[in-house]
């Protein structure tokens, strides 16, 4: 008898998926009167057309991957946490606020940086509890919960940067004034990657994969992503796994966060978030909770990012067009997985019958 969760099945939908959102981009750029090749090889070229843009996506790719790895925390115990941009914002916000202080002070730069990452981690996770103790002891679904905290976050953002940490003598949209040099993460000479910020990302993914795959604790967060009301019973104590999952994934946040602020920014600026956290969760929903192939997915979401910059100056097509692309993609995966999911279970139905 065939299942619905064979991996050959699985691939086969997932493959029809990407085909589907190409041919549905491909027929907005003939709309637009734009040659959909043309415009793919264009991305490419940006993304990965030279060392730079290959720094530049990696750019996109740590924070983006380090938001989605957390995100496979919440998924995992079946909660949507869409207050990870807020987290995001907070972990920058705690950055910011360590470095103002430690940079007066006798400590080395480099105990400085990692104490600010430290903070950081700290400001997401503790923006993520909020989260996990209205859902958990207000019955407020994380969903409100998450994106009321999120303009919390993002209206604290600016009041910070135009009231008590302005830049002297004006209050500008361009943020707070920048750290000195020996307060960043060491970067490549000419580019604005850090290796340090590469290998934090990918620390983070071996961690994750190993929590998730080889520990009881991952087991019992599927556990109650599966079935929470048998996971009680079993004796699995929910709310405690629900606040851990949400701890870790504004841990993961904060840590994104921080790693824009000393590798990236290097100052508090209003769009810190860079809207990494929705994109993270569109990675998260795509891999199917499976960190190995985040890490991939993460890599193309942020090659097209990088890549579509290139459509303004060849083509004058508008970058946006990325997003057409990476909701397509979404929308497409979410039709086919629910087409498999009815045709073999309605199969399997009939042969039961």
């Amino acid at each position: 008898m065939q299942k619905t969760n064979t991996p050959l099945i699985k691939f086969t939908f997932r493959f029809l998926a990407v085909i589907l959102a190409l041919l549905f981009t491909s027929l907005v750029l003939l709309i637009a009167k734009t040659n959909p090749l043309e415009a793919y090889k264009n991305i490419l070229q940006g993304s990965f057309g030279s060392w730079r843009s290959v720094a530049n996506t990696l750019v996109v790719w740590v924070p983006l991957m380090l938001a989605t790895l957390g995100l496979l925390f919440t998924y995992a115990t079946g909660l949507w946490n869409i207050g990870i941009e807020g987290q995001i914002i907070l972990g920058a916000i705690f950055t910011t606020w360590a470095l103002r202080i430690l940079q007066n002070t006798s400590i080395n730069p480099t105990t400085a940086v990692i104490l600010a990452i430290l903070a950081g981690i700290l400001g997401g996770a503790l923006w993520a509890s909020l989260t996990g103790l209205l859902r958990i002891y207000g019955g407020v679904n994380e969903i409100f919960g998450g994106l009321g905290l999120n303009f919390v976050a993002t209206a604290l953002t600016i009041w910070l940067i135009f009231s008590p940490w302005k830049r002297p003598g004006v209050a500008s949209m361009s943020g707070t004034e920048p750290f000195k040099e020996a307060y960043w993460l060491s970067q490549l000479e000419g580019f604005r990657l850090s290796i340090w910020a590469v290998a934090i990302a990918i620390f983070g993914l071996i961690l994750v994969y190993f929590v998730l795959k080889g520990t009881f604790f991952g087991l019992k967060l599927k556990a109650i992503g599966k079935n929470g009301r048998a996971a009680k019973l079993l004796g699995i104590p929910t709310s405690r796994y629900f606040m851990s999952a949400f701890l870790i994934c504004g841990g993961f946040a904060g840590l994104a966060g921080a790693i824009q602020i000393v590798a990236v920014y290097h100052r508090l600026i209003p769009l810190i978030s860079s809207g990494y956290g929705y994109l993270g969760m569109m990675v998260a929903m795509l891999v199917n909770f499976q960190p190995i192939w985040a890490a991939f997915v993460a890599l193309f979401f942020a090659a097209l990012n990088i890549g579509s910059i290139q459509l303004q100056i060849a083509l004058k097509v508008d970058s946006t067009l990325s997003g057409v692309l990476q909701g397509a993609l979404l929308l497409f995966f979410l039709i086919m997985e629910g087409v498999r999911t009815k045709f073999f279970e309605s199969k399997k139905a009939r042969q039961n019958g």
